[in-house]
């Protein structure tokens, strides 16, 4: 039997993009229930949506279908607000991920920071854990981030692979992001990791052993432009075997 470490990397796809398309004419297709279905039958793990507080892409009626519908896991990116929180408890995804947000950004560009919020956010985890909804946060791979999220009591965190992905220096950033990936097995975090990853640069996070599963969004709908979403997302998952 294959060491529990070696296992391939499962993965979480992103289907906000599939919503920005939608929105760009304001008009009931692409839809991103279908997507998901398709996304499910390319090999996806799981489905991330990011419900934000300007409802700019994905929107709650979004979620609460597919909540119904998605076959493997749900998992909902949000801020840690009051409207956020009683929106989770009422549709019950399998897990939320506390992201930062600002109205400005096009994309989450960093981390929360649990260091600085860790007291704010506290309560909202206890809400969602009580759910029984698995609770993950989006770091920056810093120590003292993934120490933070350790004494909250969540389940996992997700590292934020921006630097490594689109910085000038990415065998430096890789080189931190294993260092923190191995701090948060450690300490009995489940690690995942995402941001900026494509088919060309996804492999050498692959390959650090402690991460269990990456959340990728806009390369794969990107490379369903060309190919089809079912098919984009085989290929990104032909890649996340170990």
């Amino acid at each position: 039997m294959r060491d529990e470490k070696f296992k391939d990397v499962k993965l979480g796809v992103n289907l906000d993009h599939i919503a920005t398309i939608r929105e760009a004419r304001k008009a009931q297709e692409p839809d991103p229930v279908q997507a998901a279905l398709l996304a499910e039958l390319g090999g996806a793990d799981g489905i991330t949506v990011h419900l934000r507080g300007d409802r700019r892409h994905i929107k709650e009626r979004d979620v609460e279908l597919l909540r119904r519908t998605v076959k493997t896991m749900l998992n909902v990116e949000m801020s840690a607000t009051d409207e956020m929180v009683d929106i989770a408890l009422r549709v019950l995804p399998n897990q939320v991920t506390l992201v930062p947000e600002r109205r400005e950004e096009i994309t989450t560009e960093g981390g929360l920071d649990v260091v600085l919020q860790g007291e704010f956010i506290k309560p909202v985890i206890t809400k969602l854990t009580a759910a029984e909804i698995a609770v993950s946060i989006f770091v920056d791979p810093e120590p003292e981030q993934i120490r933070a999220c350790a004494k909250l009591g969540v389940s996992a965190v997700e590292l934020n692979t921006a630097k490594y992905a689109e910085g000038k220096d990415p065998e430096k950033e890789l080189k931190i992001l294993e260092k923190t990936a191995k701090l948060a097995s450690k300490l009995g975090l489940r690690v995942l990791a995402g941001h900026g990853l494509n088919y060309w640069n996804v492999r050498e996070i692959v390959a650090i052993d402690e991460i269990e599963e990456l959340n990728i969004g806009h390369a794969i709908v990107s490379r369903a432009v060309y190919v089809g979403l079912r098919e984009a997302v085989a290929e990104m998952k032909a890649l996340l075997r170990r």
